[in-house]
């Protein structure tokens, strides 16, 4: 599943072939995506895109008669192509736009969406979401006031998007790893020094992504259709049985939450 590093660059590949581009059609071929595409979405259709920006792992098309809200799911990918670009398997949406460019978006399992938001609304899906981590809102005293008197392990705790948004299972082991704590702990049990650490690694983790291009996952390809090269400097993440790059110690994973988590007993113990 692309995560915010991945959205991210996303953004940044399409930011510039669709900014102050007026959308001259939208084609929706499917709609039956994770939920169904809404007919608001034709409100684009001559509209100038005055920015594209994201919340979280949602990416908005802003004009100003409102957003289109895109988001990938567990493996749609989206491409700046030219109109003449022949379709392949999955080529669900094409946003056309008066530079002759089209935002084509693919979605093999159809997880994703594509959504409406009014001017000066924010769309139910969005309302309670936690704060960006890359932001001065993130901090720790976030994780700290938050996860007191909780007993839930803190690798499930910050990858809760009410706490914080955007911290996927890749990032989360990684910088849980960087941080020196063990994912099955308790988040209550974790002191306020070692979440300022942690808070560092999670924005450090990120940043580091976004700047390589987003972690190379089969579903996901930038807009321009390379991939990204982040997956060459994980320490942990899909890692068991293999020495720690630290200490040598063989990694261990075990389940969380129905995901694998990856961690160095000796560096996370």
């Amino acid at each position: 599943m692309p995560e915010l590093p991945e959205v991210e660059v996303s953004r940044l590949g399409i930011s510039p072939h669709i900014t102050d581009q007026v959308v001259t059609k939208v084609i929706v071929r499917n709609g039956r995506l994770r939920w169904l595409v809404p007919d608001e979405v034709q409100l684009l259709v001559g509209q100038t895109v005055k920015a594209v920006t994201r919340r979280a792992k949602y990416l908005f098309i802003e004009t100003q008669a409102g957003s289109g809200i895109l988001h990938l799911g567990m493996s749609g990918k989206l491409r700046v192509v030219d109109k003449d670009v022949e379709l392949v398997k999955h080529d669900h949406i094409d946003i056309e736009f008066s530079n002759g460019k089209v935002l084509r978006y693919n979605d093999a399992r159809r997880f994703g969406s594509f959504l409406w938001q009014q001017p000066n609304t924010t769309h139910k899906l969005l309302m309670k979401l936690g704060p960006e981590p890359l932001t001065d809102e993130f901090d720790a005293n976030v994780l700290f006031d938050q996860s007191r008197g909780k007993n839930t392990v803190v690798k499930n705790f910050i990858m809760d998007n009410h706490i914080v948004v955007g911290v996927g299972n890749i990032y989360a082991n990684e910088s849980l790893f960087k941080a020196g704590i063990d994912p099955r702990k308790p988040a209550g049990k974790i002191t306020k020094k070692k979440y300022a650490e942690l808070t560092v690694h999670i924005k450090q983790t990120l940043e580091q992504a976004i700047k390589q291009g987003g972690t190379t996952l089969k579903d996901f390809t930038q807009s321009d259709g390379s991939p990204g090269y982040f997956a060459q400097e994980l320490l942990v993440y899909a890692r068991t049985g293999k020495e720690c790059l630290t200490c040598q110690t063989i990694i261990e994973s075990v389940k969380i939450g129905q995901r694998n988590s990856f961690y160095c007993p000796s560096c996370q113990g």
